[in-house]
């Protein structure tokens, strides 16, 4: 029997990985896409009358509440502009008036979470004026919107109010 040399079997040894393939290259980088740039300021925003009424910020200001003669009064102001909307009882009538503020024309109308109506509406003294009787179903809508409601007449801007216990004290005075 012959045997092998162990320095022969050291060298087998030392070559059996000279065997082995080389490993595979790394996969080459991917490139990482960049983020977009900020839009440019030049870029236009969405203008208010294109956001819906919902999602536009409110009308800054606040409600207020007082007693006059036999009936009532709401009314909501800004501390810039004075008195944007009233709103006004009159029991003996059974009839609330809705005054808003400004020279618009033809009707107001009135967007309430539960949908849009439009009241003919008149030029008065100091504004368009609506008046409604009190049992108008709308007036209920006002009182219960979600957080707010709307405002609105032709030439003006719109008003987003919010549904204060104000005008639901309002219309209460006036169907008692």
């Amino acid at each position: 029997m012959r045997t092998i040399p162990a320095s022969a079997a050291l060298a087998s040894l030392l070559l059996l990985p000279a065997c082995v393939s080389a490993p595979d290259a790394p996969p080459p980088r991917q490139a990482v896409p960049r983020p977009s740039p900020p839009p440019s300021a030049s870029a236009p925003l969405p203008t208010p009358a294109s956001v819906e009424w919902r999602y536009r910020p409110a009308t800054p200001g606040t409600w207020s509440y007082r007693a006059e003669g036999s009936g009532s009064v709401a009314a909501f102001s800004s501390p810039a502009s004075g008195t944007l909307l009233s709103v006004r009882c009159d029991p003996a009538a059974g009839r609330i008036s809705v005054l808003r503020t400004g020279a618009g024309q033809g009707s107001l109308t009135i967007r309430t979470s539960y949908g849009a109506t439009s009241w003919p509406a008149t030029p008065g003294g100091t504004g368009t004026l609506a008046v409604r009787a009190a049992s108008d179903t709308v007036l209920d809508q006002i009182a219960y919107s979600r957080g707010r409601f709307a405002v609105e007449a032709q030439g003006l801007d719109t008003l987003i109010l919010p549904a204060w216990a104000e005008v639901g004290r309002v219309i209460e005075d006036c169907r008692r």
